[in-house]
């Protein structure tokens, strides 16, 4: 997928702006402060329903503004073209495709795009939550079965937590048709995890192997939420009194996480913080190559500040990575980075919340 045009409206400094975008590579330089950001963060929205900076729901909205939209023209494969369309009004936000309203879901399938940022080291260093959307967006996008299965799972989770949030044991006819739900999908859940992790790993070693050598041999461990020889609606039912005491359910997918270790640094903790962000970059990097296997297309790819994040050798690394498959790639930084200087690229310069083509 590439994007052709991009409008963004009220989104931080961005008040309205619009930029043409063609395949391979856009560079977009200026000040701190100047927006470069929050054009990522603007192409990031369309792909993941939110954006990737911690914290920022609420500041989202440029300062005074009581709403903000994104919309985006693009091509998939085979040149097919794509209308999409993200807005927020107050708390409220709506997808449209193709001119029409559509599930949020819809619109994040329609479009792919990843990105590698200074926060992208905690797919590595932070809590599960992180390494569940990681997962879970790649495998939304491969598994047409996987996202019912989710909101299903969803649906139950909300309700046996509402019956226990009550301090009351209750009769077992209460809980038990939710823990059977709970179990069905866990069980359809977990099974979509491991077989994209499956297919992942490879990509993954791939990746790793190019950015990390100094690592040796890689290896992924996953942990699917629940005791692994049982299923999980016998594990609720059982544990069913130590979660009234703590008013949740402390078993199940939604407890999920996974791990990577390597021959020389076996535990995360082993990991420079420069390693941990190789690391993230070789996530995703892989999983945008899984993507475009299965998909047939790579996904839009952002490299926030990328100068400052990776030293010269793997700045160069990764731009001719993109460049040999030919993914269209949007890149940040104060100035153009080195390794771009003699490939070419488009550059456009932000600053104070406008963006101005330069060649």
């Amino acid at each position: 997928m590439r994007f052709e045009r991009l409008r963004i409206q009220g989104l931080r400094c961005l008040t309205d702006v619009s930029v043409e975008l063609a395949e391979g590579i856009h560079v977009f330089v200026g000040p701190n402060g100047a927006g470069k950001t929050s054009v990522l963060e603007a192409a990031y929205l369309l792909s993941h329903g939110r954006s990737f900076r911690s914290g920022a729901r609420e500041a989202l909205l440029q300062r005074g503004s009581a709403s903000l939209a994104v919309f985006a023209e693009a091509s998939g494969p085979g040149g097919i073209g794509r209308r999409l369309g993200l807005g927020r009004e107050g708390q409220r936000w709506e997808a449209r495709l193709d001119g029409e309203d559509v599930p949020l879901g819809l619109l994040v399938r329609a479009c792919a795009v990843v990105c590698f940022e200074p926060g992208s080291h905690a797919l590595i260093a932070g809590a599960a939550e992180e390494r569940r959307r990681f997962l879970d967006w790649g495998v939304f996008h491969v598994e047409h079965g996987f996202l019912e299965a989710w909101r299903r799972y969803q649906r139950a989770l909300k309700q046996r937590n509402a019956l226990l949030r009550t301090g009351a044991p209750g009769p077992d006819a209460l809980y038990a048709p939710w823990e059977r739900e709970l179990g069905d999908m866990a069980t359809a859940i977990d099974s979509y995890r491991r077989d994209y992790l499956d297919r992942l790993v490879p990509e993954l070693a791939t990746s790793a192997g190019s950015l990390l050598p100094e690592l040796g041999v890689m290896a992924l461990r996953y942990r699917r939420g629940w005791n692994e020889d049982s299923d999980l609606a016998s594990v609720l039912a059982d544990q069913r009194g130590r979660d009234l005491a703590r008013g949740h359910t402390t078993a199940g997918p939604h407890r999920a996480d996974w791990s990577l270790a390597f021959e020389h640094a076996p535990q995360r903790e082993h990991l420079s913080r420069g390693q941990e962000k190789l690391t993230a970059l070789s996530c995703l990097l892989a999983q945008a190559g899984l993507h475009a296997t299965c998909r047939g297309e790579w996904p839009v790819v952002c490299l926030d500040d990328l100068a400052s994040e990776l030293d010269l050798a793997h700045q160069a690394a990764v731009v001719e990575r993109l460049a040999q498959v030919g993914a269209q790639v949007l890149v940040t930084g104060t100035e153009c980075p080195q390794p771009l200087l003699a490939r070419p690229h488009r550059m456009f310069h932000v600053e104070q919340g406008q963006i101005r083509p330069l060649l």
